[in-house]
């Protein structure tokens, strides 16, 4: 695993903790369909909560949050669509943004609810 990797595991791993510690359940980790995958599905009462996390170690090159492309956006929706056919959900749903900046011993989660 690249350093990389290694950075967004933790990420999505903290991103996890963050929303469970916010009343949300935890339904999927790295859903995959086709080309897209979806970081982590989420419930919070009956909202469907489709989460792209995003980690940087520093601002440097820019937020976490700026990283998410029109392209990757589509892509994630494409897929929300079919895991919702799949789990035959037909509620709400969101898209929302988890940046994470920092390392394991200082860092700073930011959570955007209906980012895209």
């Amino acid at each position: 695993m690249t350093p990389k990797q290694k950075t967004g595991k933790w990420g999505e791993e903290q991103a996890k903790l963050h929303l469970e510690g916010q009343g949300y359940q935890i339904l999927e980790n790295n859903w995959r369909f086709g080309k897209a995958e979806i970081d982590l599905v989420a419930k919070k009462e009956s909202i469907l909560v489709f989460v792209e996390v995003k980690t940087r170690k520093s601002t440097g090159f820019g937020h976490p949050e700026s990283f998410v492309s029109r392209g990757q956006a589509g892509l994630i929706k494409s897929a929300s669509e079919e895991y919702q056919i799949q789990k035959q959900h037909f509620g709400f749903i969101r898209f929302d943004i988890i940046a994470i900046t920092g390392t394991p011993s200082s860092f700073e989660i930011l959570h955007l609810e209906d980012a895209f």
